[in-house]
């Protein structure tokens, strides 16, 4: 809410402390997944995300792939562009956040402004193949989570084509 980038970024990480202190308290053992934004005005750029990831060892990054696309107005859409993001993620916070991945994805509507609403992939322009493909040559374990309002169908779109792969 006009904010600069780095108070609000110091604003999540202090609540992000007193969460894990929360957790470590009831001695639950999870890991904390901030989810990438939709909007570019909203903190969680994939890029903040990695960033609050290396501060904490119980956080890992939930990269939602629609949110990426749409908050940069259609960017990140391509099999080169999803390895960046994928590239990135394994640099800075190595093998074990390729190995216990967690992502969205759907199709989604999107404005200059970023998400509109999320959409069925055969209404948007989402490359999921791409994104497959991409997710496949990194050797990405985890989960891919469809938040499509067609769950049923559009994750069987996905399966199918990651196994055709």
């Amino acid at each position: 809410m006009g904010a600069d980038k780095e108070t609000v970024y110091n604003q999540v990480k202090v609540q992000t402390q007193k969460i894990i202190e929360e957790l470590e308290k009831e001695k639950i053992d999870v890991w904390i997944r901030p989810e990438t934004t939709g909007k570019s005005t909203q903190w969680g750029d994939y890029e903040e995300i990695i960033r609050l990831s290396k501060e904490f060892e119980q956080v890992l990054p939930c990269v939602d792939f629609s949110h990426v696309h749409a908050r940069t107005a259609g960017a990140y859409n391509t099999y080169d562009e999803f390895c960046l993001i994928l590239d990135r993620i394994s640099h800075e916070l190595g093998q074990r956040a390729i190995d216990n991945f967690h992502a969205h994805l759907a199709g989604i509507e999107y404005t200059a402004k970023g998400e509109k609403r999320h959409l069925i992939f055969e209404e948007s322009d989402m490359n999921y193949k791409d994104l497959l493909k991409a997710l496949k040559s990194f050797g990405v374990k985890g989960a891919l989570v469809c938040e499509s309002p067609n769950i049923e169908t559009d994750t069987k779109i996905l399966r199918d084509y990651y196994y055709s792969l």
